[in-house]
């Protein structure tokens, strides 16, 4: 998994699906370092407009363009279903944060071609 991780690290433009604007929670902290560490980010969150003067849009589907990686912050739940969204979309680099993984996530994506990352921390990958 370490040449994934460098990989996915390579990709430039991200979207975090499960931003908050509570800057306790990961999803806030995800959005915020991958913002820092210089990638391009598209925030994701049915129930926000924006954050931190972004837009914040309400699904991958929504988005201008198509992000090359994306982070996963949510339950595992829901994490299956973005999953398909990414496999519909043609996104081929998933990072799970941990806790928003869930085993049929990660066999799904990988059935799916997509090189998923997971039970790392992007956070922690992307400090400079």
């Amino acid at each position: 998994m370490p040449n994934d991780i460098d990989q996915v690290l390579g990709q430039k433009t991200w979207a975090v699906v499960g931003v908050s604007n509570n800057t306790t929670k990961y999803g806030y902290k995800v959005f915020n370092q991958l913002k820092k560490a210089g990638y391009s980010v598209f925030a994701i969150n049915p129930g926000l407009n924006s954050i931190d003067g972004d837009p914040c849009y309400p699904s991958l589907t929504a988005l201008p363009k198509k992000p090359d990686a994306v982070s996963i912050v949510v339950p595992p739940k829901i994490t299956e279903q973005i999953i398909g969204e990414c496999a519909s979309l043609g996104i081929s680099n998933v990072w799970m944060q941990p806790g928003s993984e869930s085993k049929r996530a990660i066999e799904e994506g990988k059935r799916q071609g997509i090189t998923v990352i997971h039970s790392h921390c992007v956070l922690i990958h992307t400090r400079k």
